[in-house]
């Protein structure tokens, strides 16, 4: 028997939308960075705080739209909120394996830096700093995964209590 068929967490269908609808997210979050980057002069790593709001706002729209068919909960703040809360776990996630697999690389195993030219236009592109933001958002693709599925999407009461808290 299959194990991601029988699984309630990692069933196939919201693995397989999932995997589209971040990976949509993930290429509009590295487009970005190397926009800001240009247009603002910063570094890549300053780049992509700026560059995951962007993939936010993206990303829980597609997200609530297509991934776990939650378009008609009517509790669209109330998920929000709670993705909130997911994406700020994320953007560690995503910070700390960035950095982290970059520092592993270069300083720890010694590798070289790799520039490449794009092949249509002048821009030049650190391999090695553009594989290290790859890794971090793999990583933080996958704790996504399992948070929105089961926290962000799914009823937990959570969202009750908080709002409770917030009004004492």
């Amino acid at each position: 028997m299959d194990p991601l068929k029988t699984s309630k967490i990692f069933n196939a269908k919201d693995l397989i939308a999932y995997f589209i609808v971040a990976g949509t997210g993930a290429v509009i979050q590295l487009v970005s960075s190397s926009l800001i980057q240009d247009w603002f002069d910063i570094s890549w790593s300053a780049s992509i705080f700026p560059s995951y709001l962007v993939g936010f706002v993206v990303g829980f729209t597609l997200t609530k739209l297509f991934a776990f068919d939650a378009r008609r909960t009517n509790q669209t703040r109330r998920e929000m909120v709670k993705f909130l809360m997911v994406a700020v776990v994320s953007y560690l996630v995503t910070q700390i394996f960035t950095i982290g697999s970059y520092t592993l690389a270069v300083d720890v195993l010694g590798m070289d830096v790799y520039i490449a030219k794009l092949p249509f236009g002048k821009k030049e592109v650190n391999v090695t700093e553009m594989s290290s933001y790859i890794c971090g958002m793999g990583f933080s693709f996958i704790s996504n995964y399992i948070l929105h599925k089961t926290f962000t999407f799914k009823s937990t009461g959570f969202y009750d209590r908080l709002k409770e808290l917030i009004k004492d």
